[in-house]
């Protein structure tokens, strides 16, 4: 039950903004999703869980105060956003509350903590999620907000041949909070069809939408993270990679997921060829620096978390990043893991520019 508690490139050295001065393809950013791309919305909802995100030490690398962002600063879909010269997208329960501000610019939907699929197949289990906004909540969310968007039919098709729609990532709660539960991975992979169709279908109703170009991340490799090193911790040196540290057969799950799911977006690429369905290797990546983290200027050695209450792992489920007797480290910078579960800012902005200037979004973002 303690586990319940918690709940690239790789790339070229250019920079985001000038890599991108040149291209002004998008106009605005729809973003759906969890934790990984959550601007604000999980604070602003009734779930009483995790409310470590409402403080410092979250958000204190770049924006110096906690945005309920789940990290010490930027997320992928703000460097996203920076690099097409765009704001930071507003949560989405900010906006729809208030006035409109910068909205033709693009809003954020993702809430931390929501799963795929709805949120009654996992209380019928008797699994506690953190929230009840599903993705198919945030897909309601954009359609009561569509009309102050656009109006007419041409409008809208014209409104959103120049936006992006970021779909995820999303999923990933899907299977860890069975897993935290005690699911073996044998339970899981059966999971992954319905967590997958629940994305390919909220992918299908943006393109009946009007969505034209959709980005599609696949899951991280979760079996790196603090979390899942501390909680699934194993004697057995084989259930390691040499390379990495990282926890071989999970790794190996979201693996399968990811391969699943690019095969069921290739499905949808013939089912709508007028749409560009990019799927977006988080994964691919993530593991890049994993394998090489020096390289990149991270720490080197066994994965472990920058703000946490000790441990192997610096990953502590009595003392989570944000509680009593966790601390955050000096230099965010040098770490990938942020509180076991997230990513750091420099994390995350190694992983977008695999998005925008490296070769792991397919097709690319940029072409």
């Amino acid at each position: 039950m303690k586990a319940m508690k918690i709940l690239v490139f790789f790339l070229c050295c250019l920079p985001l903004k000038p890599a991108l001065s040149r291209h002004s393809r998008y106009h605005a950013i729809f973003s759906l999703g969890d934790s990984h791309s959550d601007t604000g919305n999980y604070p602003r909802t009734e779930a009483v869980a995790f409310q470590v995100i409402k403080s410092l030490p979250y958000g204190e690398t770049f924006f110096r105060n906690a945005t309920g962002r789940c990290s010490d600063g930027r997320l992928i879909v703000d460097f996203i956003a920076e690099a097409f010269g765009l704001p930071y997208l507003p949560p989405y329960l900010a906006v729809a509350k208030g006035p409109h501000v910068r909205i033709r610019k693009g809003v954020n939907f993702a809430v931390a903590g929501a799963s795929a699929i709805n949120s009654s197949f996992f209380s019928a289990q008797k699994i506690a999620l953190w929230t009840n906004d599903s993705l198919s909540v945030q897909l309601g969310w954009f359609k009561n907000l569509k009309s102050s968007l656009c109006t007419t039919e041409q409008e809208c098709d014209e409104y959103f041949k120049k936006s992006l729609f970021l779909v995820g990532e999303i999923g990933e709660n899907d299977y860890n909070f069975p897993a935290l539960s005690g699911q073996s991975i044998k339970q899981l992979r059966a999971l992954v069809p319905l967590v997958v169709g629940a994305i390919t279908r909220a992918v299908s109703m943006l393109i009946e939408e009007g969505a034209v170009d959709l980005m599609v991340p696949g899951q991280l490799p979760v079996g790196c993270t603090s979390m899942f090193l501390t909680v699934f911790q194993s004697a057995n040196e084989s259930a390691y990679d040499n390379r990495t540290g990282c926890l071989k057969a999970y790794d190996a799950f979201f693996k399968y997921h990811n391969n699943y799911l690019k095969q069921e977006l290739q499905n949808l690429r013939e089912q709508y060829p007028h749409a560009r369905i990019m799927y977006a290797d988080y994964y691919g990546a993530a593991m890049t620096i994993y394998r090489s983290p020096k390289h990149y200027g991270f720490y080197g050695g066994t994965p472990r978390a920058c703000c946490g209450g000790g441990g192997p792992h610096n990953f502590n489920t009595t003392a989570v990043c944000g509680q009593t007797g966790a601390t955050a480290c000096k230099d965010p910078s040098a770490f990938m893991d942020w509180d076991g579960i997230h990513f750091t800012e420099s994390a995350y902005h190694h992983i977008a520019k695999g998005m925008i200037n490296g070769g792991f979004t397919s097709p690319p973002l940029l072409s």
